[in-house]
């Protein structure tokens, strides 16, 4: 972890000993995970605290193993504050799409970085969108534009069809947090990728449309 900026340290640091509290501690986990009835009650931080706790170690090992790889990128071209803020925003407005969506299952509970962990992964394709990128079960690299738009319309099914017990909207979310603050951020990439930002807009598109018109 030597290469790592000392705000990632802290960030991992922050996801491993919260985690592990919340392992360790039931009534701990359960006072500040997402819960979609603690929230409408007026709970407001389980909005956010629920962002540094998981389920198990491999959950919490996949996200910090993602952030690892990826908040180089964004802090390389964008700085450790502004690496921060897209962190804390995906995480933020990753949830507030969770709830948005669940608004009337009481019941709805989520814990995880997944949401800002996606956001910075997508702020990092749109920095970066030639990286190549590695995945499981796939022999080679894939573009990492092409992994980010194919992961989004994932998404956007697992919402649809409620696969697995994923927060697929929180994923979403985040990426919508990574990809707009980024913009704002850098609004150059308008001048200088306005193909790249039109392409990684196309799964976001999708999404309202869908929901406008009630087909999710």
């Amino acid at each position: 972890m030597g290469n790592l900026d000392l705000v990632t340290i802290v960030v991992i640091a922050a996801n491993v000993i919260i985690s592990f509290k919340g392992f360790s501690d039931r009534g701990f986990f359960e006072r500040y995970k997402f819960n979609v009835g603690g929230i409408r009650r007026g709970e407001k931080v389980r909005i956010f605290s629920s962002g540094f706790l998981h389920v198990d170690t491999m959950h919490l090992f996949f996200n910090m193993f993602t952030l690892y790889f990826f908040a180089p990128v964004v802090i390389l071209y964008l700085g450790t504050v502004h690496f921060l803020i897209i962190y804390i925003a995906s995480l933020i407005l990753g949830n507030l799409l969770s709830l948005y969506f669940h608004k009337d299952e009481y019941h709805y509970s989520a814990v995880g970085a997944s949401g800002a962990v996606t956001g910075v992964l997508y702020s990092a394709i749109l920095l970066e969108p030639s990286m190549q990128l590695g995945i499981l079960f796939i022999p080679l690299p894939i573009p990492a534009y092409v992994f980010g738009i194919l992961y989004l319309l994932y998404s956007i099914y697992g919402m649809k069809k409620q696969l697995g017990n994923i927060g697929h909207d929180a994923h979403f979310g985040g990426a919508i947090g990574g990809f707009v603050v980024t913009l704002i951020l850098r609004p150059s990439l308008f001048q200088t990728d306005l193909l790249m930002v039109g392409l990684l807009a196309i799964p976001i598109v999708v999404l309202f449309v869908m929901h406008k018109t009630g087909k999710l």
